[in-house]
C-alpha cells in the first residue's frame, strides 16, 4: 500500500494551463482546450489530474494556476480549492517564461525563501508515487541553487521532444538520483533520436523545473533583464489594489520566450542546471496518436452487436485494439484497429481499417490515421486561414 505524501516545506506547485492543443481538434478547441477536458476516461480533467498529484507535496494554500482571461472561470469551476489570489490570469499569451516567472515572482513577494515546481496541466503521469520521489528529490536539489529538470527515462526514440544530455553526479543531500545538466538538445530526426537511446545519458524535456524562486528569477535577470524587470513590477503589486492597471500597462510589453530559451538553457552553459531522472509513465498528450495508447483496449468489438465476450477479453489485452474515448455503447467495429471520440449521440461504426482516428463532436468529425496524427494541426491552420473560426 503506497502512503500518501507529506508536503515538502517551502514548495510552491505552479501550473501553467495554456495553449489550444491542436492536434486534439476538433475535441480540444480555443475555448476548452485539452486541460479543461477528461482525455483519458478518468473522470476529471488533465487538470484535475495535475492538482491531485500535486496538492500532496504543497498543500491547497501554495498551489498557483497561470492561464489565460478566457479560461480563468473555467480553471476556478474546476479547482475550487484554488485561491482566488492564486488563479495568476493573463491577459494574452506571452510564453512560458512570462506565465512561470510571474508566478516565480509573486510566490518570492510572499516567500522569499520558497522553491517553486512548474508543472504542466496538460500532462498524464501513470506512476504518481515515482513522481513525488522525484519532485523530493528535486527541491532538495533546488535548495542548493540548481534550476532542477526532471528528465523522463525515454522508451522509444521519439522525435516530437526535447532531449536532456546529462553529466556527472551532483552528490547533493537527500537526491542521490541528481545529475549536472550538460546542455539541452532540440527535437533530433528519428536517425538522431536512435542515436541517443542506444547512447544513453538522455532524458526527455518534459518541461517541469524545480528552482529556488530568487535563483529562478536571478537566472532570468541576467539572461532577460526587461522580461524581469515587467514581471517584477507586476509581482509587486499582485496582492495590492493596482493588479489589473499593472497588468494592462506592462503585460503586452513583455517578450514573447520559452523559458527553456530565457532561463534554462543558459543556465545550462553556466553549469546551473541539474536533472533527476525519472521513470514517470509520462505522456503530453500531443496527439491522437498518444491519446489511443493512454486509452485502456478493449473497444474492439464492444457495443451493439459486438464480438462474444470471450473474443472481447483477448481484444482487452491486445494493445492494438480499438480505443473509445467516451461511450463505448456507441461504437460498434469489426476487424479495426485505433482510436475513436464520440462526444455525440450518433452510433460510430468502424470496419476493416487499421490505425484509423475517428473523432465525432456535434459540428465537426475528423476522419485521419495514426500516422497522420501530428498532422492536424494543419487543418486548424487552414480553418483559421479560411476564417472559420467559430469551429476552433
Amino acid at each position: 500500500m503506497t502512503s500518501t505524501p507529506t508536503p515538502l516545506p517551502g514548495l510552491h506547485a505552479v501550473v501553467p494551463a495554456g495553449g489550444a492543443g491542436t492536434r486534439l481538434w476538433p475535441l480540444s478547441r480555443s475555448g476548452r482546450p485539452k486541460f479543461l477536458l477528461d482525455l483519458t476516461g478518468a473522470g476529471s480533467s488533465l487538470l484535475q489530474q495535475t492538482w491531485a498529484r500535486l496538492v500532496p507535496l504543497t498543500g491547497p494554500g501554495r498551489m498557483l494556476v497561470v492561464t489565460g482571461v478566457a479560461h480563468a472561470e473555467a480553471v476556478a469551476g474546476q479547482l475550487p480549492a484554488l485561491a482566488p489570489g492564486n488563479l495568476l490570469a493573463e491577459p494574452s499569451p506571452r510564453e512560458s517564461a512570462a506565465a512561470i516567472c510571474l508566478a516565480a515572482a509573486v510566490v518570492r513577494t510572499r516567500d522569499p525563501e520558497a522553491v517553486i515546481g512548474s508543472f504542466a496541466a496538460d500532462h498524464v503521469i501513470r506512476d504518481v508515487p515515482a513522481f513525488h520521489r522525484a519532485v523530493t528529490e528535486a527541491v532538495s536539489t533546488a535548495q542548493q541553487g540548481y534550476v532542477v529538470t526532471i528528465g523522463v527515462t525515454p522508451d522509444r526514440p521519439a522525435t516530437a521532444y526535447g532531449y536532456i544530455r546529462a553529466g556527472k553526479p551532483l552528490e547533493v543531500p537527500g537526491a542521490p538520483s541528481a545529475l549536472a545538466v550538460e546542455r539541452f538538445v532540440e527535437k533530433p530526426d528519428a536517425a538522431t533520436a536512435e542515436a541517443y537511446l542506444a547512447e544513453g545519458g538522455y532524458r526527455w524535456n518534459a518541461g517541469m523545473f524545480v528552482s529556488r524562486a530568487d535563483v529562478l528569477l536571478d537566472q532570468l535577470r541576467r539572461h532577460r533583464p526587461a522580461l524581469y524587470d515587467g514581471l517584477a513590477e507586476i509581482a509587486a503589486g499582485w496582492d495590492g489594489p493596482h493588479r489589473a492597471e499593472l497588468l494592462d500597462r506592462v503585460w503586452p510589453g513583455l517578450e514573447k520566450v520559452a523559458i527553456d530559451y530565457a532561463v534554462a538553457e543558459p543556465a545550462a552553459d553556466a553549469g546551473a542546471v541539474a536533472v533527476v531522472p525519472a521513470d514517470l509513465g509520462w505522456d503530453d498528450v500531443g496527439d491522437f496518436s498518444s491519446l489511443a495508447a493512454l486509452l485502456p483496449p478493449g473497444g474492439n468489438g464492444d457495443g451493439p452487436g459486438g464480438r462474444a465476450s470471450a473474443d472481447r477479453d483477448a481484444a482487452d489485452r491486445d494493445a492494438t485494439g480499438l480505443r473509445v474515448l467516451g461511450d463505448r455503447a456507441r461504437v460498434l467495429s469489426l476487424d479495426a484497429t485505433g482510436v475513436v471520440a464520440g462526444a455525440g449521440d450518433r452510433l460510430i461504426a468502424v470496419l476493416g481499417v487499421d490505425d484509423v482516428v475517428v473523432v465525432d463532436t456535434p459540428d465537426a468529425v475528423l476522419v485521419t490515421t495514426r500516422d497522420r496524427a501530428q498532422e492536424v494541426k494543419k487543418l486548424v491552420d487552414r480553418l483559421r486561414g479560411d476564417g472559420r473560426t467559430e469551429l476552433l
